[in-house]
């Protein structure tokens, strides 16, 4: 049995190498979802941390996104690194983070973002774009000169897996693929023929 741990330690060190070659937003994934009427529905995030449970990212609750997440909460996370021809698929069940944990992520971002995240009205439609810079102002109004706390709809998931699978392209489309799947407290590992 492999522990968690070191599928966690194999993604940090793939996601470190995308990083160090200066590829383009080395921690975007494709998400993929169900809707509520069982449509699929994918869209690109960005990864914000990986911790001993699983892989952790940030919505407005109230998004198409999150409305999917709630009512359908087993999703698909893929990574693609094209540069290094590797890829990482994830697969399993979400749960919500702790407000402690979106709290203090809420903080670190950049002012702009979190006035953003007050601002849009995420998936809903717009009348304009002027709709939404006008929202833009007052929000930057609302908190001149204060802090901006998180807004109530806004949180994060993470995705605990169940099956992960790391891809390496190589020549003659001979490519490897390793599979991990839960099983109780560890995860097996199968080969798969590309």
């Amino acid at each position: 049995m492999i522990p968690f741990r070191e599928l966690v330690d194999r993604f940090n060190r793939q996601l470190e190498r995308a990083t160090r070659e200066g590829l383009v937003e080395p921690t975007a994934f494709s998400l993929a979802t169900l809707g509520a009427n069982g449509g699929p529905s994918t869209r690109m995030m960005l990864l914000k941390e990986v911790d001993d449970r699983g892989f952790i990212f940030y919505t407005n609750l109230e998004s198409r996104k999150g409305r999917d997440l709630a009512s359908a909460p087993k999703v698909a996370m893929c990574f693609w690194w094209g540069a290094l021809a590797e890829q990482v698929r994830i697969e399993g069940a979400v749960e919500r983070v702790s407000d402690a944990e979106a709290d203090a992520y809420f903080a670190s971002r950049p002012r702009g973002s979190q006035i953003g995240a007050w601002a849009s009205s995420q998936s809903r439609t717009l009348s304009s774009r002027q709709e939404l810079l006008n929202q833009v102002e007052r929000v930057e109004s609302l908190y001149r000169g204060r802090e901006v706390p998180r807004p109530p709809h806004w949180s994060g998931f993470r995705l605990v897996p169940d099956r992960i699978e790391f891809w390496y392209g190589r020549p003659d489309r001979l490519h490897e693929r390793f599979e991990y799947t839960r099983s109780g407290d560890g995860w097996t590992e199968r080969i798969l023929a590309p």
